[in-house]
């Protein structure tokens, strides 16, 4: 196994002493200054200055002339392989960058790759903006040619973005400014939230152990954490505020320039799900709040013996319940057990990412908070980010990880274009994996004492991925809509923070001092607005698909893993069908909540799982 290059110069073990192992990018390229890197750069500025040559203005006489499917088919299949390249070399700068975020050399090359990649990739601009001025009858009518007809769930994908495009030069301009404007506010974010040191009881952590101390069975050490985060987060408070603020408007004005008439409906757009169907989800859920967040933290409180609990208690371990940590090869077993036992081929996809050094998991100074599975591009493969410590969740973080992963994997054959999938799918695939993950689990619990002790955490799981990233929603919603009006104080923007979260969580509870900042770490209303609802649909999605896989006759693997091979080229209803499931239907998202009150209502039913409180 080839290292990975972190460096121009030094390669880092592809595992490290503690078992972990660290990505090996040596497939998309060996380092930042490989020979093979700087080909490709020049490759691309010619293959775009070439492609704009070829086909910019010519797009209509194209399709009017001889086989005019056939050469707009190819014109497509070229910018596809145009589209792959860069994807490929953007993939990597972000993927060296993501590393860790500190080193100012991977800064400034993650910059000037993207500065790169904006440049050259506007001369293809004027593409998509033609194809969307093409008649709809002769594009139509020239579907019949096989070189075009393979396109068409792109081409109609891409005319739905038809009534909020612009004029060309206005266009280039946002495409140009992109980089200079809201791509180095997400920058300055994330190293400015990877750069961030926390005293706990003697210790200077970064962000991601602190958070993880929070579920630490000793009282103190989450007491200690919950409140550095608070102090260092309002330390930072007025940084946080601008960025927050300088992105939302900016996303106004676009939304404005192109006849937006929600704050959310862009992403929509993006997701292809209809307004009506994420009204109706956000609408159920927190219509469920008091049965299951609510219910939920009052039973928790009182397993702790108490009335609330605090913030920093929300995740704790259940009191008096034993806590160890889990090696790397234990959660890699136990999630692809979990993948083999649905579908062979599932874990074996998933068995690759351990096998060819597709994951890094070591928490490292300055490495991207978090967790993601980046695609890359189908060319190449997907790579998965961890920050791994042993905890249950950590095991479930990388079953979803991998979800990811092997979605992507079977989406590539879909080529550059068809192969990403809107997020609300894409999470299917990843909150699917941890559902299978934990099935296997629970149905391995000695005693029924670990049955409880799964329930919950689980539970927890659930209420994280569908009441909070609700309530996420429902905050980014009110700051989009308020920042209209004009600039949102740190005091209005913490205000409406608690406001959702009091809402979502309920009086078991306590939103202590402190606590009302913490809407500052969230990278997704930095980096993707309004991606959060996408978790809650993805869980309740896989609530309804499990429940059909618990009654379905043999062939629901493969029908599933069909359904993720599709990539982007269908509808979620067209791919929800075989399934017999639609979620435009209200009583669908009933079926996820009710599996979640069906759990709570079995911990009640079930003596407390201690009887002492924690930090005992």
């Amino acid at each position: 196994m080839s290292p990975t290059v972190t460096s121009a110069a030094e390669p880092a073990p592809a595992t490290r002493s503690d078992g972990l192992p660290e990505w090996n990018l040596a497939d998309l390229y060996s380092g930042m200054a490989a020979p093979e890197l700087t080909a490709d750069l020049d490759r691309a500025e010619a293959d775009c200055t070439a492609f704009e040559a070829t086909y910019k203005g010519k797009l209509a006489d194209l399709l009017a002339g001889p086989d005019g499917g056939a050469a707009l088919g190819a014109a497509i299949a070229r910018y596809e392989e145009i589209d792959d390249l860069l994807g490929r070399i953007g993939s990597y700068g972000s993927l060296v960058y993501a590393g860790d975020t500190s080193d100012p050399a991977r800064a400034k090359f993650y910059g000037d790759i993207q500065q790169r990649l904006t440049d050259v990739s506007t001369r293809l601009l004027f593409f998509t903006l033609e194809m969307n001025r093409l008649e709809d009858d002769a594009l139509e009518a020239a579907m019949a040619a096989p070189a075009l007809g393979h396109y068409r769930p792109w081409v109609e994908d891409l005319r739905k973005d038809r009534p909020y495009q612009l004029e060309d030069r206005i266009e280039q301009l946002f495409h140009e400014k992109s980089h200079p404007s809201r791509g180095a506010w997400g920058r300055l974010f994330d190293e400015t939230m990877s750069s961030l040191r926390f005293q706990v009881n003697g210790q200077e952590l970064a962000i991601e152990p602190t958070l993880n101390l929070m579920q630490d069975p000793r009282e103190e050490v989450r007491r200690a954490a919950g409140q550095a985060l608070a102090e260092v987060f309002a330390k930072n408070l007025r940084l946080f505020t601008l960025i927050t603020n300088t992105l939302a408007k900016d996303k106004e004005i676009s939304d404005r320039w192109r006849g937006f008439d929600d704050v959310a409906a862009s992403r929509h757009l993006a997701n292809r799900v209809e307004k009506e169907v994420v009204d109706a989800m956000v609408a159920a859920i927190r219509a469920s709040f008091p049965r299951l967040s609510h219910r939920y933290y009052a039973l928790k409180a009182k397993w702790f013996g108490k009335d609330q609990l605090e913030f920093w208690d929300r995740n704790a371990p259940l009191p008096k319940v034993e806590t160890r940590d889990i090696g790397w090869s234990e959660a890699r077993e136990t999630v692809l057990g979990a993948y083999g036992a649905f579908s062979p081929r599932m874990a074996e996809i998933a068995g690759t990412f351990f096998e060819r050094g597709w994951i890094d998991a070591p928490v490292r100074p300055g490495k991207s908070p978090g967790a993601f599975a980046h695609p890359t591009v189908p060319s190449v493969h997907p790579y998965v980010l961890l920050n791994y410590q042993g905890k249950p969740r950590d095991v479930m973080t990388l079953a979803h990880e991998l979800g990811h992963g092997v979605h992507q994997v079977l989406a590539g054959r879909q080529g550059a274009l068809m192969a990403p999938t809107p997020l609300t799918l894409a999470e299917t695939a990843s909150v699917f994996g941890e559902m299978l993950t934990f099935r296997k689990l629970l149905s391995q619990a000695a005693t029924p004492q670990a049955r409880k002790i799964m329930l919950a955490q689980k539970v927890e799981d659930m209420i994280n991925t569908v009441v909070r990233q609700t309530a996420f929603y429902s905050f980014e919603r009110l700051v989009h809509t308020e920042r209209r009006r004009g600039e949102l104080t740190a005091e209005q923007l913490n205000a409406l923070w608690l406001d959702v979260q009091s809402e979502s969580l309920g009086p078991g509870i306590h939103l202590g001092p402190g606590y009302e900042t913490f809407w500052t770490y969230i990278p997704h209303f930095i980096h993707s607005p309004f991606y959060v609802y996408a978790y809650a649909f993805g869980d309740c999605l896989v609530n309804s698909l499990y429940a059909v896989y618990e009654g379905a006759s043999e062939g629901f693997a493969e029908r599933y893993m069909e359904m993720l091979a599709a990539g982007g080229t269908k509808h979620h209803a067209e791919l929800l069908a075989p399934f017999g499931l639609d979620a435009r239907d209200p009583a669908f998202w009933q079926t996820g909540l009710d599996l979640i009150d069906s759990m709570i209502t079995e911990l009640e039913q079930t003596e407390a799982p201690a009887d002492a409180p924690a930090g005992a």
